[in-house]
């Protein structure tokens, strides 16, 4: 193989690896429709969900942002009346993972009072897109 021909396919992998990154730097964080999801609070060991809405983060013990994202969250529902905050560790619990459909950590979902998720989150929330799930609860 030519040297040019090398450092082509190097620079066209390099500059894909930035697209790519910026792409999903620019995803991050924001608000996506919950789908058809239903919450089951027996999966958190909760006996029932916030009056208002819950917002239920699945971690790992070996995430990095999830610490980051717990205050956040912790925070942002003690601000709020009738929003609750419980984090789901999927290092003990890996069938949820498969269940809610979780590919990383960390993600939260806007659970309202039955149960249905109504917003979820991929990465650390946008304190604007949170507020304006909750309001749409």
């Amino acid at each position: 193989m030519s040297p040019v021909l090398a450092l082509s396919i190097a620079g066209a992998l390099l500059a894909l690896a930035v697209v790519v990154g910026l792409l999903l730097r620019l995803l991050d964080g924001r608000r996506r429709g919950g789908g058809h999801l239903r919450f089951d609070p027996a999966d958190a060991d909760l006996a029932a969900l916030g009056t208002r809405a819950t917002l239920v983060q699945f971690s790992t013990e070996m995430c990095a942002r999830c610490p980051q994202v717990r205050r956040m969250l912790s925070g942002f529902a003690a601000g709020h009346d009738g929003l609750d905050h419980v984090e789901v560790d999927l290092t003990h619990r890996p069938d949820l993972s498969a269940r809610y459909h979780v590919l990383q950590t960390p993600t939260t979902f806007v659970v309202d009072g039955t149960g249905a998720v109504r917003a979820r989150f991929h990465g650390v929330p946008h304190r604007h897109a949170l507020t304006e799930a909750l309001a749409a609860v």
